[in-house]
């Protein structure tokens, strides 16, 4: 008799075009709104033709989920195979998994497991019934429902304790040739876990990426559109007009290329944000970059940037450039909204907060916010004057990416403000 196997094939596509390829309906959907504006707006071919292949780069920018192919094969066994499924190796078998493996008895007590469910699941020590650690009803069903039929079952693991993971679980019997299943009072199940968290966080990633950028984008391109009609139009020979336009759709153009960084930055920020850095930082030389970097921005809104810290270098465990980034960030915003203080404090200190050591404070003398803004700073695309901060370049993004970044290296951030009395961020870092 043959052994049917199943064989997992994880790839990624490995080429612009075999992104685009997975980008199809959108594209087409993106073709159809183009010709629309050609047919009936009067949008001139050419820059129609120009704007679709922007579109369509930016579509092959998107992250990609891995694919997962799941493919069964016959593969002959032999008459002697069952010599393979032996106690003393079932061990060695578990822990060659590259997954999550335990090895259940009768009753469901784990017998063996991996190194791998040792360090995913600590709980789970020799000895002890696996469904009653993961009280999880999916988990209890696929064991009781593989034990009673002989046949394996497979659920999605959804968990959001310490963090959320979700896991393909699959509950199979370890069948021995010379005993019959139901009648063995040895019989044993194989519970292996395969990881499914870095896929959900990729498609989420995409999902939230596509409906915030067409969001976003579309005042920006509403605008450059009404420009094209206008320039196409009443005012094609009018000069002055001509140049005015011009001015204001290379903004427009600008503001969307600042906005789909961010959102590229982000969505890079969030996508690895389970996994902690394990690089070592300098501060004061960090902070001292940041600051030369930004002398041009605070020389044209006449503000001094102070940096108070200790003469004694100041070395954390991080990633510098999502270091850099945060930084960059709070005081750029600093120097844009609080121009009328004259000054820009960066103060970093030591502290003892629940493992976290060292504090970076940005502080502006500006004209400060509403104590109910606060709390809703962080959030992406929040804006307590939406014109004000398109005047000033602002993306709406800025502070939800120093948000993950602190997240990802474990620390802590707390803003505070009141009207006419500045903003202050601490930044805590372990």
């Amino acid at each position: 008799m043959d052994d049917l196997r199943t064989t997992h094939l994880t790839r990624r596509p490995a080429s612009i075009w075999a992104r685009l390829a997975g980008q199809v309906p959108l594209l087409l959907a993106l073709a159809g709104l183009v010709l629309s504006f050609v047919v009936f707006g009067g949008l001139r071919i050419d820059l129609a033709i120009i704007g679709y292949l922007v579109l369509a780069g930016f579509l092959a920018m998107l992250p990609q989920p891995v694919v997962t192919v799941t493919r069964t094969v016959e593969i002959p066994v032999s008459p002697t195979a069952g010599a393979m499924v032996d106690q003393d190796l079932l061990p060695a078998f578990v822990e060659a998994l590259g997954d999550p493996g335990l090895v259940l008895d009768r009753s469901g007590a784990v017998l063996h497991r991996n190194g791998a469910a040792a360090r995913q699941y600590p709980n789970l020590q020799l000895g002890r019934v696996m469904t009653l650690v993961m009280r999880n009803p999916d988990l209890v069903a696929a064991i009781e429902g593989s034990q009673r039929t002989g046949e394996p079952r497979s659920f999605e693991l959804h968990e959001t304790l310490p963090s959320e993971t979700w896991d393909r679980v699959v509950v199979a019997p370890i069948r021995r040739p010379d005993r019959d299943w139901f009648a063995d009072e040895d019989r044993q199940l194989l519970v292996t876990f395969q990881s499914l968290t870095e896929l959900k966080r990729v498609d989420a990633l995409r999902t939230d990426f596509i409906a915030n950028a067409s969001h976003e984008m579309r005042t920006p391109l509403a605008s450059l559109i009404g420009f094209i009609d206008t320039l196409l139009g009443p005012a094609a020979r009018d000069a002055a007009a001509r140049e005015k336009f011009l001015g204001i759709m290379r903004s427009q153009a600008d503001r969307m290329s600042r906005l789909i960084d961010d959102l590229l930055s982000l969505s890079r920020i969030e996508m690895h944000q389970h996994v902690r850095p394990t690089g070592s930082v300098e501060l004061t030389a960090l902070l001292r970059e940041v600051r030369e970097g930004l002398q041009t921005q605070a020389k044209a809104a006449d503000i001094e940037v102070v940096l108070t810290m200790p003469d004694a270098p100041v070395t954390v465990t991080g990633d510098r450039g999502q270091l850099y980034e945060v930084f960059e960030n709070l005081i750029d915003n600093a120097i844009k909204y609080g121009a009328e203080g004259k000054t820009v404090e960066v103060d970093l200190s030591r502290t003892d907060r629940s493992g976290l050591t060292h504090m970076v404070s940005v502080i502006d003398h500006g004209l400060g916010v509403e104590p109910e803004h606060v709390p809703r700073m962080t959030e992406r695309f929040y804006r307590i004057d939406a014109e004000a901060s398109r005047k000033k370049k602002g993306t709406g993004l800025g502070l939800a990416i120093v948000k993950h970044i602190i997240q990802r290296h474990r620390g802590q951030m707390s803003i505070k403000s009141r009207p006419g009395e500045g903003l202050r961020v601490d930044v805590l870092l372990p």
